[in-house]
């Protein structure tokens, strides 16, 4: 791996990291998931590192939450918030990460919006929410009808979540494109 793919992996893993600082809301019917920015990191990370660096870069930031660094919202951290009704939702941005960039580099629109927009829908919130909520009924005792409910009250904010992802990676798109024409 070359230095450069480090650096932008780590920043990635960073941003996660920042937008974890923002204060957590927790919605009493959904077993103890909070509603969290983080996710807009991960769907940023694979639309703009593709897959490969995107993984590895989730993969990174939750390696550092396992050593004990509290890095998810609220401040948690630690092997325990993998027994938790969140683990699902973690173990999901890695895979939600590698499919938002696999599904960009190979969508084929005319508008770089939507294609961000269609892959950050797939990847950044149906895959996610496929892998959390069966660990979340598992975890909470809850049938997967219910977890799956639960798992519903976050789709507005992931809509907004995916919505503003798209739209920073269609600026860095139109950005990438007039620097590639000034060459």
């Amino acid at each position: 791996m070359r230095n450069r793919e480090l650096a932008r992996l780590s920043i990635f893993a960073a941003l996660i990291a920042v937008f974890g600082l923002m204060p957590r809301l927790d919605i009493p019917f959904a077993a103890g998931v909070p509603i969290t920015a983080q996710t807009l990191g991960v769907m940023l990370a694979g639309l703009l590192l593709g897959p490969r660096l995107a993984t590895m870069s989730v993969a990174l930031f939750l390696l550092v939450v396992a050593c004990g660094a509290p890095l998810l919202s609220g401040g948690r951290g630690g092997l325990g918030v993998f027994a938790g009704p969140t683990a699902g939702y973690l173990v999901g941005w890695i895979f939600g990460a590698f499919v938002i960039g696999f599904l960009l580099v190979r969508i084929r629109m005319k508008s770089p919006f939507l294609a961000a927009l269609s892959s950050s829908l797939v990847g950044g919130i149906l895959v996610i929410h496929l892998i959390g909520a069966p660990w979340l009924a598992w975890a909470a005792g809850l049938t997967l009808p219910q977890a799956f409910l639960a798992s519903a009250t976050f789709l507005p904010g992931d809509m907004l979540k995916a919505i503003a992802a798209a739209y920073v990676y269609r600026l860095h798109h139109a950005r990438v494109s007039r620097s590639e024409r000034n060459a």
